[in-house]
């Protein structure tokens, strides 16, 4: 969330800078101007009339010292007029504020000016790791090879629970639960997060300091309200870990920024704004599992900190010996929470195409403002905003299939990366007939 305070005393500057975001109403920054000015106004009057009951007390104490008791009682009541006439107004700046600050939950982030202005379009491709898998043999998407392998379910899937669900077996299933302990074995010991296990529930307000509400409302699956309950299921783990320290002031007690996080969870998201895209397989599914990596730091270094965390995520898919390539996103592609935002995508040769599989995120100072998350560098210094990193390291789902794509053979089966061997005892293949090769 921007500040209001900001955008009202500098209305051209954010008129600018977020109107490099091509979808941006710039209507509803002449509806906070015009709150900002009405609060303003109130301030002034609050000011105003205090200062007149300053002045009149003097005054006032006199007669209650020498004045007859009709003089005290009007006195009196002069008094309570003019304290009921502060308490109005004041009333009225609460209003305002608490309406500006509403408004402002409906505003997106100012886009950081490295960010490339337009739609997907105006992508920057920043860098490529190693070369596309090239195959002697006609290439298979993900869903052949699973449903080949006997090991990928969609049918029993929708009888259970809908479209976009599926069920993993034997070798498959456990080669997602190899890649979730590999990533956060890599993230914990190689890159020093601290690993966290989280509760895949929220609350609204958990949702709302990260920026899922009320934005994004329509994507998230809530569970029923009642007056005792107020959950909604995980979108991602960014919203948990982020929480942690919501509505708290990190100080020298909880370690030196940056603070680093990884948890694994389910995540689970409606899709509703993606009816009749990729209904096909494991790319867009209603719950996946996903490694997520968060980041609290310092504003001075936050950028530096951002770079760090896209190579955390990218050096999985380098241990995994994956092509992909690192894209910057424009204005008009990235999140309306981040001020900058990197993709990475994996190439699916089944598909011919590349997928994103990491979004690696520097919201600035957006989120921690909606979760009011503070540090202080010392006992004695000043809260500050804390700047919030996040990213996926990485997509589950998207990995295995990554990996089922770029590391089929011609028989069907697919070779298992060196990196994940030893968390599948050793094994070297997953074979057609349902059994890994050793």
């Amino acid at each position: 969330m921007l500040d209001y305070r900001q955008v009202g005393q500098d209305l051209e500057t954010y008129r600018r800078t977020l109107g490099r975001r091509p979808s941006f109403d710039e209507r509803r920054l002449d509806e906070v101007r015009r709150l900002y000015e009405a609060r303003s106004d109130a301030i002034q009057e609050v000011q105003a009339l205090q200062e007149k009951k300053n002045a009149e007390n003097e005054a006032m104490q006199k007669v209650f010292r020498a004045g007859t008791p009709e003089e005290k009682a009007k006195a009196r009541e002069e008094q309570k007029a003019l304290s009921q006439e502060i308490r109005a107004q004041e009333e009225r700046v609460a209003e305002l504020e608490t309406t500006l600050e509403a408004l402002m939950l409906d505003i997106p982030n100012v886009p950081h000016e490295s960010v490339p202005v337009g739609d997907e379009s105006k992508n920057e491709v920043v860098r490529v790791f190693g070369e596309k898998p090239t195959f002697d043999f006609v290439v298979k998407d993900h869903v052949d090879l699973g449903v080949g392998l006997g090991m990928l379910d969609f049918e029993r899937a929708a009888k259970i629970a809908g479209a976009r669900f599926a069920v993993e077996y034997d070798d498959l299933a456990r080669l997602e639960r190899a890649l979730a302990a590999f990533m956060l074995d890599t993230h914990v010991e190689e890159h020093g997060y601290r690993e966290v296990a989280v509760p895949f529930l929220v609350n609204s307000g958990a949702l709302r300091g990260t920026g899922q509400l009320p934005k994004f409302e329509d994507e998230q699956f809530r569970v029923p309200f009642s007056e005792s309950v107020d959950y909604w299921l995980v979108p991602t783990a960014e919203v948990p870990v982020t929480n942690l320290f919501a509505n708290e002031i990190i100080g020298p007690e909880d370690g030196p920024l940056p603070l680093s996080f990884c948890a694994h969870t389910a995540c689970f998201r409606k899709e509703a704004g993606a009816a009749g895209k990729d209904t096909r397989g494991l790319i867009r599914m209603h719950q996946f599992n996903k490694v997520e990596l968060v980041r609290f730091v310092e504003p001075e270094s936050s950028y530096e900190e951002l770079e760090r965390l896209v190579g955390h995520a990218e050096r999985i898919l380098q241990k995994l010996e994956l092509h992909y390539r690192v894209v910057l996103l424009a204005t008009g592609d990235m999140s309306a929470n981040a001020a900058k935002c990197y993709d990475l995508e994996v190439w699916l040769p089944g598909q011919n195409l590349y997928r994103e599989i990491s979004s690696c995120s520097n919201f600035e100072d957006f989120q921690a403002r909606r979760a009011k998350i503070r540090y202080r560098q010392g006992a004695k210094d000043k809260p500050r905003l804390v700047h919030t990193l996040n990213g996926s390291g990485l997509a589950v789902g998207r990995t295995l299939v990554a990996i089922l794509e770029q590391c089929q053979e011609r028989d069907g089966g697919v070779r298992v990366p060196t990196a994940l061997r030893p968390y599948l005892g050793g094994r070297v293949r997953i074979d057609p007939r349902g059994r890994t090769s050793s």
